[in-house]
């Protein structure tokens, strides 16, 4: 055996004569240092713009927390220019959590089966930007409730074509972390669109527009202007990426087919689909990232709120949201990656799901005034709840049924982001504000303990599946990632 030029190692038959690698695929191997450097060079064209779309994803979905209260002061806020109430509001982001989850499984659907990944993600981002724009001249409920669902319908199948996408490229060892690097954008566009909304607030008036008009029109046009970027540059797979050479391809061919994983259109089986959709196990995953959301969800539209209650102005609100955010933004890249490092995801969001827990347990003990308190427990709770939702990820595409069925799997665990949101708009009723948002503190603090205790379960659950040779839903036999 030796090793050429590129890192490879070439077997050698009796007769010294190399095999060919184009035709015996199959029997060849590549060096550690050989398949870093391909996953690096995925990396570099993948990762960054993955990373930077869902930036503009979820700013574009939440800009509408920083316009809830922008400029308020002087009766030019979203809800007091469109005469909405608060009720009016947690209707209007009800309405967008339908949406997000009747429209989750076709969109990823649809993206299997008929598009290139580029072209629909570039058309759903398209579609987005428009309606964003379309909210800086809405003046009444009824057209913010139109213009929010369909960015529900178009929204819905961006993360989950993004997870599908990335396992087209990577091994379950190096999902978690590169998911994380995607996942934790989210968290900067809170960091953004703080500081935006920090900015467009000095803006009220100019060109007879509010702040929480040149907010919109602001994110939709950045949107709009970087649709090319994803229809030119976002790879789709690696059989037909043309900046890979043919071995690279089939390095990493070799690599997601030794675990089962990789892209495919073959239709999966009724029992594949059964087990994806109904399976203790992935009802449990799904259960689970469901409670997680709701965190997320009550903090992506409603931190802008809750800081404004510890005392600040709407203008100075919008910047005390950003550190929470960026903080929440650095952990979650360090935990995806001891994540992926020791193997250990479940224990690892475990702990991250536990600690956001007490950050709420505490805000719930607190006095509603006791504001420098309540904000270091809103910075706890961002180490927590953010960093948890990469690894879950991650976990689940590693133990999916069936690789055929991994797109599915994607899209009904995304598509709890809408349940989630339905039941994170509702608990933290205006009513509630003078008391420091009880209801919404005890229901956080409840699901992050709630995902403790199923991460813990699954966590062993794995380990006996290995302990018993359980294999997937086609018979293969897998290792589960725990």
């Amino acid at each position: 055996m030796i090793k050429d030029d590129e890192g490879r190692v070439m077997h050698m038959e009796s007769s010294d004569v190399a095999i060919d690698l184009d035709l015996k695929t199959d029997i060849v191997e590549y060096d550690e240092k050989y398949k870093k450097r391909v996953t690096r060079k995925i990396d570099m064209r993948l990762v960054p713009l993955c990373a930077f779309i869902y930036l503009l994803n979820y700013l574009d979905r939440t800009n509408i927390g920083n316009g809830k209260i922008l400029n308020q002061e002087t009766g030019d806020s979203f809800l007091q220019k469109t005469n909405m109430s608060s009720i009016d509001y947690s209707v209007v982001l009800t309405i967008f959590g339908v949406a997000y989850t009747l429209f989750d499984v076709p969109a990823n659907w649809i993206m299997k089966r008929y598009v290139r990944p580029s072209h629909w993600l570039g058309f759903l981002m398209l579609s987005w930007g428009i309606l964003t724009l379309g909210f800086a001249w809405s003046k009444n409920f009824h057209t913010v409730v139109v213009l929010r669902f369909l960015i529900g319908v178009f929204e819905a199948g961006f993360f989950p074509g993004i997870v599908y996408l990335i396992t087209f490229w990577y091994t379950q060892e190096q999902r978690s972390l590169r998911i994380a690097l995607v996942l934790a954008s989210a968290s900067l566009a809170g960091a953004f669109g703080g500081c935006i909304g920090y900015g467009v607030g000095f803006m009220n008036g100019d060109g007879g527009l509010e702040g929480f008009r040149w907010l919109f029109i602001i994110e939709g046009l950045i949107t709009i202007l970087c649709v090319p970027l994803v229809i030119v540059f976002l790879p789709n797979w690696p059989a037909v990426a043309k900046w890979l050479s043919d071995d690279e391809k089939n390095c990493i061919t070799i690599q997601l087919e030794a675990q089962a994983s990789g892209f495919t259109r073959e239709r999966a089986s009724r029992r594949e689909v059964l087990e994806t959709c109904f399976t203790p196990r992935m009802v449990a995953h799904y259960f689970a990232y469901l409670t997680n959301t709701i965190v997320l969800n009550s903090l992506a539209y409603f931190t802008p709120t809750i800081v404004a209650r510890l005392g600040y102005t709407s203008i100075t609100a919008q910047l005390m949201t950003v550190p929470p955010w960026v903080i929440g933004y650095v952990v979650s890249l360090g935990l995806a990656y001891s994540a992926d490092r020791f193997n250990a995801r479940g224990i690892h969001v475990a702990c991250a799901t536990f600690l956001s827990g007490v950050g709420f347990l505490a805000c719930t003990l607190l006095p509603a005034n006791a504001y420098l308190k309540r904000y270091g427990c809103l910075i706890l709770i961002a180490c927590g709840a953010f960093p948890s939702a990469s690894p879950m990820v991650g976990w689940l595409t590693c133990n999916v049924p069936s690789q055929r069925t991994m797109g599915l799997a994607a899209a009904i665990n995304n598509g709890t982001v809408g349940i989630a949101s339905i039941i994170s708009v509702w608990i933290w009723p205006a009513t509630d504000a003078a008391r420091g948002f009880p209801i919404g503190n005890i229901v956080c603090s409840t699901a992050s303990f709630l995902t403790t205790a199923i991460m813990v379960g699954l966590r062993f659950h794995y380990g006996r599946m290995n302990k018993n040779g359980k294999p997937d839903a086609s018979g293969v036999q897998r290792v589960w990632a725990y």
